[in-house]
């Protein structure tokens, strides 16, 4: 079975349709245009056959064509994705989390330096992810080195495509190597849009389908609760297992919950939290379960242990983490003097990936 990265069906592989190459008439897509909203799209017809493979014969023109799309939605599933449907990951976070920055640098992370320790490839499963990753992430932050506005709700602004990524990488077994795929579908969610009634249900879909879930928490929004519901890390939390929730006892989706901008938090030289990871290829779980208790003191600490005590009573399987996309306090609408110095970012996908059994878990 495919998840499609859009809509987020579950399609079986001989379902999967194709649209023409071109040789017939465009025709308006009913289906994306519902996806999308607004006016469908005017392309080339969709078709399904009988034991579809990479390519298939278009019956109306008898154009071959290789562009396979979601029977349900009629977005491209691209071949990659298709041959590595892999594990789909969500990203969540209140209002103010810092979601869109933390997108940014991880995504460049991965494709730069992490990637490199972890001999891993990252690609974009379509074009639409390439230009939207280059326009409203890369291109502002690490090109004009301004700050990313803050997510819009999808109730006023124009529905985003999400960000569909492809990591795969090579895991070494006892007898043979595994290519392992992990899937990145990333939404940039405002905190509003969990509780909307005309965005809830496509969110709905997107994390029931997600095989794992990041939630992103301002550590200044547990110290100094605001009066604004979408701005409370909690609040969030609760709406997202709201939504998961199907039956009794305790879900078993692994959840990493990771402060962002401790940068802006005095950490004691001796806190687990005040030393970089040590690259290595591989999980530190001794440098893991370090930084997990300490953010747990920290959460005490703020008179904040209700979140902790919380997760403990709804999920199976969760982690603390504390991280920093920008590693400093920017000004008013650009990158601080000091550039863009990421700290542990990369923390809750390893731990995912270790979980995932993509990644071999190692103590000191």
């Amino acid at each position: 079975m495919i998840t499609c990265p859009y809509c987020f069906a579950r399609v079986a592989e001989d379902q999967i349709a194709f649209r023409c190459a071109g040789g017939c008439e465009p025709v308006a897509d009913e289906p994306l245009g519902r996806l999308r909203g607004g006016t469908p799209p005017s392309l080339p017809p969709v078709f399904r056959v009988r034991r579809p493979g990479r390519r298939a014969d278009c019956p109306s023109c008898g154009r071959d064509t290789g562009r396979r799309v979601c029977p349900e939605c009629h977005s491209g599933l691209a071949a990659e994705y298709c041959a590595n449907p892999g594990r789909i990951v969500a990203l969540v976070g209140a209002k103010g989390s810092g979601k869109s920055t933390y997108i940014a640098v991880l995504l460049h992370e991965l494709m730069n330096r992490v990637g490199a320790e972890l001999d891993a490839s990252l690609v974009p499963c379509d074009d639409r992810t390439i230009e939207r990753y280059r326009r409203d992430f890369a291109r502002p932050l690490y090109g004009e080195r301004r700050l990313l506005r803050a997510t819009q709700s999808a109730v006023t602004d124009t529905l985003r495509d999400p960000l569909v990524y492809l990591l795969s990488r090579t895991v070494k077994g006892r007898l043979r190597s595994r290519k392992a795929a992990l899937t990145l579908v990333l939404f940039d969610t405002a905190g509003e849009d969990l509780r909307s009634r005309e965005v809830t249900e496509r969110h709905l879909r997107y994390l029931r389908a997600a095989d794992a879930v990041v939630f992103l928490v301002d550590p200044s929004s547990l110290q100094k609760p605001s009066d604004d519901p979408d701005s409370d890390p909690v609040n969030v939390i609760a709406r997202v297992t709201e939504l998961l929730r199907t039956g009794k006892g305790l879900l078993t989706v692994p959840v990493a919950v990771a402060l962002s901008k401790i940068d802006a938090e005095r950490r004691e030289p001796a806190s687990a939290l005040h030393r970089s990871r040590t690259p290595s290829g591989a999980f530190d779980l001794d440098d893991h379960e370090a930084v997990h208790e300490q953010v747990r003191a920290l959460l005490e600490s703020w008179q904040a242990g209700g979140l902790d005590r919380y997760l403990r009573q709804n999920y199976a399987d969760f982690a603390f983490f504390a991280l920093s996309s920008l590693g400093e306090a920017p000004g008013d609408a650009e990158v601080g003097p000091g550039g863009i110095r990421p700290y542990r970012v990369e923390d809750p996908l390893l731990w995912l990936l270790h979980r995932f059994k993509m990644l071999d878990g190692v103590r000191r």
